[in-house]
């Protein structure tokens, strides 16, 4: 792998400004592409084999699925807004189409899948909400698509990180199939910042260092981490959101945390 930063270009005529494959990544179940389109642009897809899940990041617009139309879909005007994005699961195989009200920012996240079910609207009350952590670890949580909801092997979820603080931490991982203890999942990281000029850093790395690169990502870039360790700082002033794809053998979000690390998990709270 050249190397674990995706960063954006210039929209295509379908508006997609930047892709990631299964076989561009050199692993084997996640995919994810991010798409910009202006009022009346559309954007379509659907692969035999390939589930997935839209989520309108920003942006309002009608999808098409399988003969069914889902109106008004989103709404919200940035991901930093308090309030739900709109997503649409789509089973392996059915043909969709998203059509822009406006300007619209759309995630295309998908992964190997069945065919089975329906196209369905996840709506805002099937997104449970979370906080995780305590003082300048404190994120706040929005499962799109958790293992709670059908899916075949998508797990979707996004990420608020105030200024200052960090996420993803203490740093864990999910690479290895351990019954009941680890579950093995490829995961992409898309990041967004607030104001859209910072910076935050992410570092990727195993316990025998074989991996262990810290990126520093900017707005609209994606980090790729097929394996180990993949905490999240962003500095002062500058809050972090990031869409979270994951997917692997088993649909299951089972971590371990760093046994260097573990042990601000375990302290008593205060």
């Amino acid at each position: 792998m050249a190397g674990l930063r995706v960063r954006p270009h210039a929209a295509g005529a379908d508006g997609t400004v930047l892709e990631v494959t299964p076989a561009s990544a050199g692993w084997e179940h996640v995919g994810f592409k991010l798409v910009k389109l202006a009022a009346g642009q559309r954007h379509a897809g659907g692969e035999a084999g390939r589930e997935a899940c839209l989520v309108i990041i920003s942006g309002l617009a009608d999808v098409d699925a399988g003969g069914r139309r889902f109106m008004h879909v989103g709404g919200r005007s940035s991901p930093f807004e308090d309030r739900a994005p709109g997503a649409v699961y789509v089973p392996a195989g059915i043909a969709w189409e998203v059509i822009a009200s406006g300007p619209v920012e759309l995630a295309v996240c998908t992964a190997p899948g069945t065919g089975q079910g329906e196209p369905r609207l996840i709506a805002e009350s099937m997104m449970s909400r979370e906080v995780r952590g305590e003082g300048t670890n404190t994120r706040y949580v929005r499962n799109i698509l958790p293992q709670t909801e059908p899916a075949d092997g998508l797990l979707v979820v996004e990420v608020i990180t105030p200024g200052g603080h960090w996420s993803s931490y203490p740093p864990h991982k999910h690479d290895t199939a351990a019954a009941g203890a680890e579950t093995a999942l490829e995961e992409t990281y898309y990041h967004r910042l607030n104001p859209p000029q910072g910076f935050a850093f992410q570092r990727v790395y195993t316990d025998d260092r074989s991996l262990d690169e810290t990126v520093c990502v900017e707005d609209g870039d994606v980090v790729m981490v097929p394996r180990g360790y993949h905490p999240v700082g962003t500095p002062h002033g500058y809050d972090l959101y990031y869409l979270n794809v994951m997917a692997g053998p088993h649909r299951q979000w089972i971590f371990r945390n760093d046994p260097a690390h573990d042990w601000i998990a375990r302290r008593p709270p205060g």
